[in-house]
């Protein structure tokens, strides 16, 4: 709504969302092209933002972005990173494909069912965050079910993170299992192609 709009916190968001990209030091005329605000503008702007060290000069005069961003992502729930990154993904294969689809991860010789996004339909397979079943080393960590099938895609192994799993599941018959292991891989390397990567502190 536009009373809700303060057109200064606004310009200040609008700089720091400048430096969401490849280039991780800018000129004043790099932000301002950027941005499209005079540089007196943003001479303004940066020195109230420098302050609270949501950016800084270096001596080579760029600009860059301060502690505090990185600061304030450390404060957000390692789980509610992992479900922001991977829930949509979940949602858009469960309404492509019609099946449940989950994130499976091992807790010890157990897998377990972290996330899930469930069909609109009501013949479908019931998974649920916290589900568990044994894990067979030998084996993909998929869980039998009477009448149904789950095809799983590992996701890469990450220092400190458990090993985890997308999956695809449903009725025996009706999931295919070649179109759900293209989707499951396509939706791993989704993951794998974010520009800032999934790392061990995101993903744990």
């Amino acid at each position: 709504m536009a009373q809700d709009r303060v057109e200064a916190v606004e310009r200040a968001l609008t700089v720091l969302e400048a430096f969401d990209g490849e280039r991780t030091t800018m000129s004043l005329a790099e932000l301002a092209q950027a941005t499209g605000f005079y540089k007196s503008t943003l001479l303004r702007l940066l020195g109230s933002l420098a302050r609270f060290d949501y950016v800084r000069r270096g001596s080579d005069g760029l600009w860059q972005l301060g502690d505090s961003p990185g600061r304030l992502a450390r404060r957000q729930a390692p789980a509610q990173r992992l479900a922001a990154r991977v829930q949509p993904l979940l949602d858009e294969m469960a309404r492509e494909l019609g099946e449940t689809a989950s994130l499976l991860e091992q807790v010890g010789e157990t897998v377990e069912c972290r996330l899930a996004s469930l069909p609109a339909t009501p013949l479908r397979h019931d998974l649920h965050p916290g589900m568990g079943w044994p894990l067979d080393p030998s084996m993909p960590p998929c869980l039998a079910f009477a009448g149904g099938v789950m095809v799983t895609q590992p996701l890469p192994e990450l220092p400190g993170v458990p090993r985890r799993w997308l999956a695809l599941s449903g009725p025996t018959g009706r999931l295919n299992s070649n179109e759900a292991s293209q989707a499951l891989a396509r939706a791993a390397n989704s993951l794998e192609c974010r520009p800032r990567g999934v790392d061990a502190e995101e993903m744990s």
